[in-house]
Formats: structure tokens, sequence, C-alpha cells
């Protein structure tokens, strides 16, 4: 089965240029950051936006473990910025959680790639999640970087309840993003040649 096989070249490619191309979406979209009244918002925008490159990197997803490595990868690039080991564990998980529907649900369902990427987009709480937990360490280094009214804004725009309000949208989100995405791949990339 071509889902047990070991990544080859070919794989480890398409995980580097869409890792890469949903990343740098990621990492735009998330500067909307520095507006509080914006970052609510991201854990719709987030989803939809990265859906496009996300749904055309999914017709290349033959095997278990592409959708992992890209995970640790964007985990990794949050730590690299700051966010703590967590960012790492959470996108890196959301990663595997992703294949393992992919795996169960068949490489060539759309069921399964819209599942499977709602779950995936579940780990794009990473960037907002320290927040809520990791104290008043964190917001007096917000503090220093952004200054006190950018902190009293955040606080008003993210309360503690955003936490579970944001879940359920990334991954609803993530649900409509996958059928946009495939919409546009159909409209446009599939008359290209490209998916």
């Amino acid at each position: 089965m071509a889902e047990t096989n070991r990544l080859n070249g070919k794989d480890l490619i398409n995980v580097g240029v869409y890792t890469a191309i949903t990343m740098i979406i990621m990492f735009a979209v998330g500067s909307l950051n520095a507006f509080p009244p914006v970052y609510p918002a991201l854990m719709v925008i987030w989803p939809l936006v990265c859906a496009i490159p996300m749904m055309l990197y999914y017709t290349k997803i033959k095997k278990f473990g592409m959708l992992t490595l890209t995970g640790i990868i964007i985990g990794a690039f949050f730590f690299l910025m700051g966010y703590m080991w967590v960012a790492l564990v959470v996108m890196g998980a959301a990663g595997f959680v992703g294949d393992l529907v992919l795996r169960f649900g068949g490489y060539q369902r759309f069921s399964a790639h819209a599942l499977s990427y709602a779950v995936y987009c579940l780990g794009m709480i990473a960037g907002p999640l320290l927040l809520w937990f990791a104290g008043a360490t964190y917001w007096d280094q917000i503090e220093k970087s952004m200054g006190a009214e950018y902190v009293s804004a955040l606080q008003q725009f993210m309360p503690s309840w955003m936490l579970y309000v944001s879940i359920p949208l990334l991954f609803l989100s993530g649900l409509v993003g996958a059928f946009l995405g495939r919409k546009m791949l159909r409209k446009h990339f599939q008359r290209a040649g490209i998916a």
C-alpha cells in the first residue's frame, strides 16, 4: 500500500515547497495581530487563506508523515520566534492527527482531505496559546516590545474565554476553507494543469 511506503525525495520536495508557501502565508497574515481587534478574526482568516495551497498540497500527499513534517517544521519556526516548545508540540500533533485522518480516510477522498485539514487547522491555536497560559512574564515581554496600550487592547480582545471559541472556529473554518480550496483548484489549477 502506498501509504506504508517510506517518504522519498519527491515527497520531501513537496513537503518543503508547500510547507514554505503555507508558512509564509501564515506568518504574513499573522502580522495582523499588531492590530488587537483583528486578532480574534485570525481564527477564521488563517484556515481560509491557507486552504488554497494546502488543498493543492493534499493532492500530492500519498504517504503517512508528510503532514506531520509540515506541522513540525511550522511549529519549529513558531518556536524560534519565541512561542516556546508548546508551538512545536501543538503544530506537530495537529499534523500527526491530520496524517492519521488521511491514512484511515483514504488519500484520494476529498472528505478525508477536508476533515484532515480541519484537524490540522487546530494546530494554529499554537500562535495565541501563550496569551492564555504563559502567565504574567509573557505579558511583560509583550509590553516591553509593543507597549502597555497594546497589551491592554490585546487583553480586551483576547480574553481567556476566546480559547473555547477559537478551537471550534479553527475547525469549522478549516472545513469551509477545504471546500473553498477545492473550488479554486477546480476553477484555476486543474485548468492550468497544476493540480
